[in-house]
């Protein structure tokens, strides 16, 4: 067996026409994982019941109101799309690139992966901190690519803020993560299947 060698690991900027899918992939599921670590070692350190973080309790509540949310984010990306010239929703090719080529399975696990770790990072450990509203401003900025334009800033900053008022409200991190998981598993398969037509 061959042995893994750390020091060929390289850390460098990479512009889209750099990247394959390889690197994405690797560049996506390196970032969830530190993304997931990190909210995992802030909630440990805050003393907050990770445990109660899933709590299923609230029942049908959770997929009530993630199902909603997810709807809303849905309907107002379609408003969107009509009314607003394509180049300012653009994210410089990064969401056509990982869901264009991709299986809706893998769109799935994509979704799934995405959605637990930020929500962990930002539902559960930056919010029980800071708020939902200043936790909304660290997610925008987070998302860098979607910065150069402020409608669509503003609107991650708004999905992001609902996605904590909807944890406020049920009391579980379960239904911002399936308000996340739908929003992304939905955009994804658009992307893909509008390739196809």
């Amino acid at each position: 067996m061959k042995k893994f060698d750390w020091r060929n690991i390289r850390l460098r900027k990479v512009s889209i026409e750099d990247l394959n899918d390889r690197l994405l992939l690797i560049n996506l599921y390196a970032t969830q994982a530190i993304t997931l670590v990190i909210g995992l070692i802030i909630v440990y350190l805050q003393k907050n019941n990770d445990l109660h973080l899933f709590d299923l309790s609230a029942g049908w509540i959770i997929v009530v109101w993630g199902g909603l949310f997810a709807g809303l984010v849905l309907l107002a990306d379609v408003f969107a799309g009509r009314w607003v010239p394509e180049e300012v929703t653009d994210d410089g090719g990064i969401n056509q690139m990982l869901f264009e080529n991709r299986p809706l399975w893998h769109i799935a696990v994509i979704s799934l992966i995405v959605a637990v770790c930020e929500e962990i990072l930002f539902r559960g450990a930056v919010q029980h901190a800071i708020g939902p509203y200043w936790t909304s401003i660290v997610f925008a900025a987070v998302h860098v690519r979607y910065l150069k334009h402020w409608i669509m800033t503003g609107l991650v900053f708004s999905i992001s803020y609902g996605l904590g008022w909807i944890y406020i409200r049920t009391g579980t991190l379960l239904t911002p993560i399936l308000a996340h998981f739908i929003i992304d598993f939905v955009m994804g398969s658009i992307i893909r299947f509008r390739r196809e037509s």
